[in-house]
């Protein structure tokens, strides 16, 4: 398992203005976030390196390439050895439809996102690829009507930036104590 990264606040904000636009320019990066260029580019290097950034990409309307057909699939495997969750997995990763794969608890072993032209080609995609994938037993499908969201951007926030975005902590009733008043038994609160 690699070491975590120690991810100071002026690394967390050009994790931000990455994820928001990973083509400008260093200088633009080094502006935004209040350094000089430098030292910016030693951060971001230094996160290059360490593997907390794994690589730069377009963003891509899946709509546009003629993907409009997104499939989100429940996958069961019928056992569960080293070997076959690993033949499993090549599989998948090998598979290009395939662009998620999550290995989750619950009622699925598995959970894929699947992209596809139309109804009828994730029809052949099921019976060609789906269920010839080792050891599946249970497949189910759901077709997406709407995407709500789909964020790629994690939510890398700045130490300051979570306290204001976490909720404030409820307000705890004020204690309640008994004193009798000096002589007329009133009560008051402390």
């Amino acid at each position: 398992m690699r070491e975590e990264f120690p991810l100071d606040a002026w690394s967390l904000r050009i994790l931000q203005e990455l994820q928001r636009d990973a083509r400008q320019t260093l200088q633009q990066i080094a502006d935004t976030v209040g350094l000089s260029p430098t030292p910016c580019w030693r951060r971001i290097k230094a996160m290059e390196d360490a593997g907390v950034i794994r690589g730069y990409s377009a963003l891509v309307d899946r709509t546009q390439v003629g993907l409009p057909l997104l499939v989100v699939v429940e996958v069961n495997l019928s056992q569960h050895s080293e070997e076959l969750v690993q033949g499993f997995e090549r599989a998948v990763a090998a598979e290009p439809a395939i662009v998620r794969c999550l290995s989750t608890t619950g009622q699925a072993d598995y959970i894929l996102t699947v992209m596809m032209r139309d109804i009828a080609a994730y029809e052949r995609f099921l019976h060609a690829t789906l269920f010839k994938l080792p050891g599946v037993t249970h497949v189910r499908s759901s077709i997406v009507l709407k995407e709500v969201k789909a964020e790629v951007r994690l939510p890398v926030a700045t130490p300051g930036e979570r306290e204001a975005l976490s909720p404030a902590p409820a307000a705890s009733a004020p204690s309640r104590t008994r004193r009798k008043a000096a002589g007329d038994g009133a009560r008051r609160r402390i």
